[in-house]
């Protein structure tokens, strides 16, 4: 059969090449033409186009480049009609892909989604659209499911592809690591300032501003693989700083502490339990838009799933070197991190076990086939 998948980010790319393996365990003949990136480029299939192309974050910037979105959502549809697909599979992204989904099920495609839109978190109206234009949703974090009924749309809890993601990638050796990379025996405070330039430059000057008041410490980078050295480069004024390309796992495996942007970097930190801090400072435009339409309590998907603050998080105005100095010599306490550990256990128990990526290719598989 022919599938065609649609991805905006670095963390759809990486959930979409596990999808995509794991449809071709169901469907060995199958024919993948996708938006995507590197990873699913690996997989094999067609790429149409890398989400690098398209990464634009906040309301801000998608006005600001607004041309260029609509003339890639004309072409989606015009590649979609060429490829005549038998299920079109949308992950997250949700702006450009329900825009796909209205003018796909007009036109009589299947339509699947595999990691919902954050619908629970901002514009719930949302959801009458998704009802209306979405054949079957597969949802990955336990409390969407809940959140669905309430609207009377049924849709399939698969579990969260991050633990297999962490499960199934090979082990590091501490030692080796480090002389491969270069880092000290210092312990390790792991950056993590998100993958797209907005928010980097945003988080990233107040999270090395802390380097100087911990010199008994290693800060590294964890470099976006959307981003090139040279743009990180900028930002690094320091000796006691480290940077490693695409290797985010691997780096938060032997951390000791982390600096988060808010989004899925946050759950990923805490599936590594690694104790951490959450940032998050947006453009101010948009952030004054989103306080006025989004209702939740937090921002971080840690907080979100436990429904209790688990970790920290500092936004806007509270991303400060004196505020974040202040929740790093906390998470660097015994105490604050034995409680921490303990709350990272019951939030994996939370997410369900593995296997969340063939859950959901079977389901699509035998639900297109039929």
């Amino acid at each position: 059969m022919k599938y065609y998948i649609i991805v905006g980010e670095a963390s759809g790319d990486l959930h979409g090449s596990n999808l995509m393996k794991a449809l071709l365990k169901q469907d060995p003949n199958a024919d993948i033409r996708f938006w995507g990136g590197d990873l699913m480029q690996s997989v094999g299939g067609t790429l149409v186009t890398h989400y690098k192309e398209r990464s634009f974050m906040g309301f801000a910037e998608v006005i600001l480049n607004l041309r260029k979105i609509l003339g890639f959502i004309k072409f989606c549809k015009k590649d979609i009609e060429t490829f005549q697909p038998d299920v079109i599979i949308f992950i997250d992204n949700s702006g450009f892909n329900l825009r796909i989904a209205n003018w796909a099920k007009q036109e009589g495609f299947k339509t699947h989604y595999y990691i919902s839109p954050q619908v629970w978190a901002s514009r719930a109206g949302r959801v009458e659209k998704i009802k209306r234009d979405i054949d079957a949703m597969y949802v990955i974090l336990p409390f969407e499911k809940e959140f669905y009924q309430t609207y009377k749309y049924n849709v399939h809890f698969v579990g969260h592809p991050l633990i297999d993601a962490i499960a199934n990638r090979p082990q590091v050796l501490e030692k080796e690591f480090r002389k491969k990379q270069k880092l000290s025996d210092k312990p390790i405070i792991a950056l993590l300032p998100g993958s797209r330039k907005q928010e980097i430059t945003k988080m990233l000057g107040v999270m090395l501003s802390l380097v100087e008041e911990f010199k008994g410490y290693e800060f590294v980078i964890a470099g976006a693989p959307s981003q090139d050295y040279e743009f990180y480069q900028s930002f690094i004024k320091q000796n006691n700083v480290s940077f490693i390309a695409n290797k985010t796992y691997d780096l938060l495996s032997i951390s000791k502490a982390a600096l988060v942007t808010s989004g899925t970097a946050t759950l990923e930190t805490a599936l590594f339990k690694v104790p951490q801090v959450v940032c998050y400072k947006a453009n101010a435009i948009s952030y004054q838009i989103a306080k006025r339409i989004i209702t939740l309590k937090f921002i971080s998907l840690v907080n979100l799933i436990m429904d209790r603050e688990v970790v920290t998080e500092l936004i806007q105005g509270d991303l400060n070197k004196k505020r974040l100095k202040k929740e790093l010599i906390a998470i660097l306490d015994t105490k604050k991190r034995e409680q921490m550990f303990l709350d990272y256990y019951e939030l994996e128990k939370k997410l369900g076990g593995k296997g969340a990526s063939e859950n959901a290719a079977k389901l699509i598989y035998e639900a297109v086939k039929n």
